[in-house]
């Protein structure tokens, strides 16, 4: 090619040229054809012979053995290693285009693990044995159903905290309450109870017989008595807990009508009784006005609702015990007396403990009871034996003369270390009770005396009451025969009335209480809506139970079966309930459901909702579907407007249901309207005077009372 192949301006005006398909053709033939045979000519100086190669040139020949003489494609060939050979299977690999995510977030995010309630790592170590309690479980005869309730802040969380001190072998902190019932994250951070809590234990009576306890903790605040109510929907007795100090207020009250009015027996703790010795500092004599002022003050609000004379609260009837959760120990004056016949020998307790509240006084220098005092500055047996040593204790415990306080525990045959006594005031005394009182036996005995156990239905009016007042279904069917014996070879019959979500917050383990029937993981049985009836079938579902747990508010025991008389733990049933349910075997022909709670109070405050992206409202649907769920009076709806409303209790149950639905459920922004206030108007009576009102055409007037509203 030379410069007469082109033209002045530099056009090329030569012979032909080849095509570049063809260039790229004889390329390829050249890249992917390999020889048969080396047909280069030797090099001058250079011998081609094998002889003349040096001996070590076999070592830097390689064979490839034979190659593919396919075409690869550009987008085929891999130069380098893939995410998945390099980082393993479970890294995820994105490819984005540039500046396509924000620098908010990270390149490489740390795997996100859901955790939405405080549970423990490993099974603890308890003081009994877990397969004891299951074993327990097939004996209805010793289960004790239990509702732990009482106002805001009297120690309900505290009094169960005492007793998972006595069964779990866990570490006390006098700084940092252990509260082993609040699993809510919320709840610990607020340190209020916002959720219902079941906890199984074995505890034993002071007769070393043990007994399996499904005790319930409840929250105190009133906007959240729909949590008591389920609970106490399933318990056949309720434990009143009242501080001393503050008495009887309205949530208790509340809870106190609505037990009465569901039939349930009534068992109370004066809790907080080192409130009178440390904050109110009243002498002995005035300190038993007060706790007895408390107890009557519970009385007379039971009378004025059921007069009946079976339901009065007394300490002589073994119905009243007294605490203080925060020190760990609780009395009655049965186990108070006992600890007087362990000390000074023989001694009939029963007959002493009879003698120990009232105006009954004790003469020193006769050693005899009277109900006269010899003289009027002579104390009453409570004061005598109990308030007087207890203040004694802790003015003992509170002073810096230790060597007296050594030979005052040498007395009552308490020994400690002597690092001990170096300790501050709060935990030292707290070692002291736990060897003074021992175990909570006092507690035990009165509920396993007035509390009814669920093989009691024939005889106990309580529990027959119960599935009277609950079954929707008529009386005189085999299913209700076997509810009310209790008979874990009849027909299934469970009341769900609780839905407690998972630590991921994915999913829901439905709460209830088997009736008749062996529940077993891995059967086939119906759940029952709360619209359903024999007419109308439309809200049942067939399922099959996944999983059967006992729960331990921290951490579950799986369990293969459970009979009649339990409070259990279901998995793989809640896709079909909404609030509560009624599961049943499927032999039953025409079932009937339990109806639905009755709650103490209903939602009164309204707000609506509305995710910041519109994009987001799916997500923002669920969240609803599955807040509603968590809480029993919480209702959703949409009303005409298209707004999507939440209707709850309170201002704090609103905010808890909108920290669940922002944070656990949905995990969106979501704005909130201002509260609004449900109200309702009625006719009280007609006024007098008379309202005129012209028509549009103003050719007619029309005349109406006028109603006054209220």
């Amino acid at each position: 090619m030379s410069f007469e192949d082109y033209d002045e301006f530099g056009n090329y005006i030569g012979a032909d040229l080849d095509s570049d398909e063809e260039e790229q053709e004889e390329l390829q033939q050249q890249t992917f054809t390999r020889p048969q045979a080396a047909t280069h000519a030797p090099l001058e100086g250079f011998d081609d012979d094998e002889d003349a190669r040096p001996e070590d040139a076999s070592m830097m020949e390689v064979d490839d053995g034979p190659h593919s003489t396919a075409v690869i494609l550009h987008e085929n060939k891999q130069y380098y290693p893939s995410a998945s050979e390099v980082y393993g299977e479970d890294v995820e690999a994105m490819v984005q285009e540039e500046d396509a995510q924000p620098l908010s977030e990270p390149i490489i995010a740390p795997v996100k693990v859901r955790k939405w309630a405080i549970e423990e790592k490993d099974l603890p170590e308890t003081r009994f044995d877990k397969g004891f309690m299951v074993d327990l479980l097939q004996h209805p005869e010793m289960v004790r159903n239990v509702a732990v309730v009482g106002h805001l802040h009297h120690g309900k969380t505290s009094l169960l905290d005492m007793l998972v001190f006595e069964t779990h072998k866990l570490v006390w902190e006098a700084e940092k309450p252990l509260r082993y019932t609040d699993t809510h994250p919320l709840a610990t951070q607020r340190q209020i109870s916002l959720k219902s809590s079941p906890l199984s234990l074995v505890l034993s009576t002071s007769n070393h017989k043990s007994l399996l306890f499904h005790l319930i903790d409840t929250p105190g605040h009133i906007n959240f008595v729909d949590e008591a109510a389920s609970a106490m929907r399933l318990a056949d007795g309720i434990v009143l807990v009242v501080d001393v100090v503050e008495g009887l207020m309205s949530g208790a009250e509340a809870i106190l009508r609505h037990a009465l009015l569901q039939n349930i027996a009534i068992t109370l703790v004066v809790n907080k009784i080192d409130r009178l010795i440390l904050e109110l500092r009243i002498p002995p004599a005035d300190a038993y006005y007060k706790v007895k002022a408390t107890i009557e003050e519970v009385n007379t609000y039971i009378s004025g609702i059921n007069p009946d004379p079976e339901l009065r609260l007394s300490p002589e009837r073994g119905n009243v015990a007294f605490a203080s959760s925060q020190m760990g120990y609780c009395f009655t004056l049965g186990s108070f007396a006992k600890l007087y016949a362990d000390t000074y020998g023989s001694l009939d307790v029963d007959a002493f403990a009879l003698r120990l509240w009232g105006d009954i006084y004790f003469d020193s220098e006769d050693r005899k009871f009277s109900r006269k005092p010899a003289d009027p500055e002579q104390k009453r047996t409570f004061v005598h034996f109990i308030l007087e040593p207890l203040y004694k204790l802790y003015s003992q415990v509170l002073s810096e003369d230790t060597e007296a306080l050594k030979e005052t525990l040498y007395g009552l045959g308490i020994e400690l270390k002597s690092v001990m006594y170096k300790m501050d005031a709060r935990p030292l005394l707290k070692a002291v009770m736990d060897q003074f009182f021992g175990p909570s036996t006092g507690l035990v005995d009165m509920l396993a005396r007035w509390v009814p156990s669920p093989i009691e239905g024939a005889t106990s009016k309580f529990v027959v009451a119960k599935i009277s007042r609950t079954y929707t279904g008529p009386m005189n069917t085999e299913v209700v025969e076997a509810m009310e014996r209790c008979d874990p070879e009849g027909p299934l019959m469970i009341q769900i009335t609780k839905l407690y979500h998972t630590a991921d917050a994915q999913d829901f383990r439905a709460f209830g209480r088997i009736y008749s029937g062996t529940l077993k993981r891995g059967m086939e049985v119906k759940v029952l809506g709360e619209g359903y009836s024999p007419e109308d079938e439309e809200d049942m579902v067939k399922v099959v139970i996944e999983d059967v747990w006992i729960s331990e508010s921290r951490y579950v025991v799986p369990a293969l079966e459970v009979p009649a008389g339990n409070l259990v733990l279901i998995g793989g049933v809640s896709a079909s309930i909404t609030k509560t349910a009624t599961i049943c075997s499927l032999d039953i022909e025409e079932p009937y459901i339990f109806s639905p709670i009755q709650h103490m109070t209903q939602s009164v405050l309204k707000i609506a909702v509305e995710p910041i992206s519109p994009s987001e409202l799916p997500k923002m649907l669920s969240g609803l579907r599955s807040v509603n769920k968590s809480y029993p009076l919480l209702s959703t709806k949409v009303e005409e407007s298209g707004e999507h409303v939440v209707l709850g209790t309170g201002e704090l149950y609103l905010d808890c249901v909108m920290h669940d639905l922002r944070r656990l459920f949905s995990e969106i922004e979501i704005k909130v309207s201002d509260p609004a206030t449900k109200f309702c108007e009625t006719v009280v009576e007609t006024s007098a005077l008379k309202c005129y009102a012209e028509t549009p055409n103003k050719k007619s007037v029309t005349t109406s009372p006028r109603w006054i509203l209220n």
